[in-house]
């Protein structure tokens, strides 16, 4: 349905957006950017910058999130990916690992004692470094998208 005003008006109204000079950048930077250039959500991301300003530090550690932009100040507490990074992770890296344990007993059958050996710290060194950039990316997803926790309506 055109005209309720929501995402779906937005997309299937181009030519009234044309018409009316909107910028397509002006659009995207609708978050509460205060006059801050539009950020790429995935670029900042897997950098490990702030989603609003994309040059202060999103991270205080290895995987822990800064409290705030040491730039722009914006507060990191929005930001919760919650299992979601160590989820994409492991199921990636996993599919791996299995696949060349698989490979690696249909072709060579070794020790069960070598097959630990390998693919345990095999499994650690492939999910460790891609953790932080899938983290970093969907916080500032998250940003980019105001997603916040449901609500029900009463």
């Amino acid at each position: 349905m055109v005209g309720r005003g929501d995402a779906a008006d937005f997309v299937f109204s181009a030519s009234r957006r044309q018409a009316a000079g909107w910028d397509l950048k002006a659009v995207i930077a609708v978050n509460d950017n205060n006059g801050y250039p539009p950020v790429e959500p995935i670029s900042a991301g897997l950098k490990g910058c702030c989603p609003r300003c994309g040059k202060g530090k999103l991270f205080a550690g290895f995987l822990k999130v800064a409290p705030r932009c040491e730039n722009c100040g914006l507060d990191y507490s929005f930001a919760d990916p919650a299992d979601g990074p160590a989820i994409f992770v492991m199921l990636g890296m996993g599919f791996v690992v299995v696949a060349l344990a698989l490979w690696a007993e249909v072709s060579y059958n070794p020790p069960l004692w070598l097959h630990f050996a390998i693919w345990i710290p095999l499994t650690f060194v492939l999910c460790l470094p891609p953790l932080r950039l899938v983290k970093g990316v969907l916080i500032t997803l998250q940003y980019a998208h105001r997603a916040e926790e449901g609500r029900i309506d009463r």
